[in-house]
């Protein structure tokens, strides 16, 4: 077994978003990696991206839509958003969002320009 301390999780800022870094091969989980977002008031998804497996999302704060066009999400919503499906997270409220978010291990993201990726918070 092994622990993540919320205050010895790595943490990763990407355009308005801050990644905590929970489950993830490098910190004990083979095939499931977690971690927490927190998203800045007025951000606004910008270019959707995909990943090549299924992602949940779900809400602990604050009010948010995921994929362009998806619904309206608040605290206690979660939305499994396909692999394949566009994503492009989007804070609709004023304060700021935070949400926990699980995937497969191993999961490749495209994005908008082509270019694949995989985060440095789910290796």
């Amino acid at each position: 077994m092994q622990v993540i301390r919320a205050a010895e999780a790595p943490r990763f800022q990407l355009h308005g978003v801050e990644f905590t870094g929970l489950a993830a091969p490098s910190r004990g989980s083979a095939g499931l990696c977690t971690w927490k977002l927190t998203v800045d008031p007025g951000h606004g998804g910008g270019e959707a991206h995909t990943l090549d497996r299924d992602e949940v999302f779900m809400v602990l704060t604050g009010t948010v839509q995921i994929t362009p066009d998806g619904d309206k999400l608040g605290p206690g919503d979660a939305v499994v958003v396909p692999a394949g499906e566009p994503i492009s997270l989007t804070n609709l409220g004023s304060g700021t969002a935070e949400l926990y978010v699980a995937i497969t291990a191993g999961f490749t993201g495209t994005m908008a320009d082509g270019t694949t990726i995989q985060p440095p918070w789910a290796q």
